[in-house]
């Protein structure tokens, strides 16, 4: 553990030891006092980004450091999604705050568990070697089980997390499985000298093709793209509303890190073979979300639907394996998990009399209960939906692009006449906030808190797509492009 070490990981360190602070502060404090965790949380998040800019990259004299044995690397991709994981983890806190005081769950352990998984999405975005990939998916994963349990009286929620946990073993173990074939063809497991041994073996070495196929295949149940996405409607419908909220957003980002990391860091001379499987992962996910989500009358299951569709503009944006598309992809995830925190905070805002608000008829007559909040949420449906000037536009926009650009011009056309038909679903709910007469006209009632965050939230949609420049140019960056 020498000073560079030590430089490289501060934040996670830092996380860590927070993460467990928090689970010792908790055992002396009484039930009324239990909104200093929430502070002590959204302080971890403020002091991890502060610790991230001051002993980044720029520190060490050079772009890309590395540290641990070459098993953890600090690179300008990994800073962009560390500090956007720490913002949409803090709007989730305070979105979550609410909801879990309102359904008297407000307990620490939703703090610790979260913080956590943080700690896992903070290794996965860093991670630089094979163990610790693995290392950071199962902080994840362990944490993220435990989440979706958290109400212990719901029945649908201890199911839920029962069927994520054995279809996350399973892909884990696929992509354990893949890591050990690469391994074996390859005798390291970090993954820039994975990439030099491939180079020497060849491409077409068995071993390595179908370590790649599985190492494919649990990479694709992480993202929740089609074939691996049963889980994700059942979770997303049964967990807490607060958990649904973080499981659709904070680990996305990591995702996206780890797809990066073993594609392109680790198996980049064997493009010609995942992007094959990627194109498929992506057109299958894409036709399906978006005509599943049409037929769903549960918000949630809509949502989670939209969130399949959506990680296939992701894999759109990897797929080319040039930098043009990873900066695509990266401006995507970043902009999906601000829609998605935004349209779960609607969810949350709406529920009340401990009865969530996950039907579409929830949505009914909005405009006239308040219609600021109605706003918002259109705002966000737009966005999702990929209207221009809205920032979800720009994001579908660069993907295609730098599709086309690749030479996937097929696949663009499938993505825009899909988004078509998935407009259809989004602009529904607008339908039913504007058009429709409201269930109930009780006034919506909120913190100031929770209604800033929720405001400056939905803004962002559009003011992220007027001035989107700089996010974009940032995202390119980061990948040298």
């Amino acid at each position: 553990m020498n000073n560079l070490n030590m430089m490289l990981a501060a934040s996670e360190v830092w996380v860590l030891t927070m993460a467990c602070v928090i689970l010792v502060v908790d055992l002396f404090l009484v039930k009324e006092r239990r909104g200093i965790i929430h502070m002590l949380a959204m302080l971890t998040l403020v002091f991890a980004a502060i610790i991230t800019l001051r002993s980044d990259y720029a520190s060490v004299g050079s772009e890309t450091a590395v540290g641990f044995g070459g098993s953890f690397i600090d690179d300008p991709m990994g800073d962009v999604l560390k500090l956007f994981s720490f913002l949409t983890l803090g709007i989730v806190y305070i979105y979550s705050k609410f909801y879990l005081r309102q359904f008297r769950m407000f307990r620490a352990d939703f703090y610790s568990l979260s913080l956590f998984a943080l700690l896992g999405v903070m290794l996965l975005i860093s991670a630089n070697s094979l163990v610790m990939v693995y290392l950071g998916l199962e902080l994840i994963s362990l944490s993220s089980y435990a989440l979706v349990a958290f109400d212990r009286d719901s029945r649908i929620g201890s199911e839920a997390a029962m069927k994520y946990f054995v279809l996350g073993s399973m892909a884990s173990g696929m992509l354990l499985y893949g890591m050990s074939m690469i391994y074996g063809a390859t005798g390291t497991m970090d993954l820039n000298q994975v990439s030099q041994a491939v180079k020497v073996i060849g491409s077409n070495d068995p071993l390595l093709v179908f370590g790649l196929v599985f190492m494919v295949a649990g990479l694709a149940f992480k993202l929740g793209v089609v074939p691996f996405h049963m889980w994700i409607p059942d979770v997303y419908q049964g967990a807490p509303v607060a958990t649904t909220l973080f499981i659709s957003s904070v680990p996305k980002l990591a995702a996206f890190a780890m797809a990066f990391r073993l594609l392109q860091t680790g198996l980049g001379d064997m493009h010609a073979d995942w992007s094959q499987m990627l194109t498929i992962l992506a057109v299958l996910s894409i036709v399906l979300g978006n005509l599943a989500a049409i037929a769903q009358t549960n918000i949630k299951r809509m949502l989670a639907y939209s969130t399949i569709s959506h990680m296939g503009f992701v894999l759109m944006g990897l797929l080319p394996g040039t930098a043009a598309g990873f900066g695509a992809g990266l401006f995507y995830v970043i902009v999906y998990s601000l829609m998605s925190t935004a349209g779960f905070g609607m969810v949350i805002l709406l529920s009340a009399n401990g009865v969530e608000a996950d039907k579409l008829d929830d949505f009914k007559g909005l405009n006239q209960r308040n219609s600021w909040y109605a706003a918002i949420m259109a705002m966000v449906m737009f966005s999702m939906a990929g209207v221009p000037v809205f920032v979800g536009f720009f994001a579908k926009w660069m993907v295609i692009k730098a599709a086309i650009d690749a030479g996937y011009m097929w696949l663009a056309i499938i993505a825009v006449v899909f988004s078509v038909v998935g407009a259809f679903y989004y602009l529904r709910v607008v339908k039913l906030m504007y058009f429709d007469e409201p269930l109930m006209e009780s006034n919506i009632e909120a913190p100031v808190d929770f209604r800033a965050a929720l405001s400056l939230n939905g803004i962002l949609m559009l003011g992220l797509g007027i001035f989107s420049s700089s996010l974009i140019a940032l995202c390119l960056a980061s990948f040298g492009a």
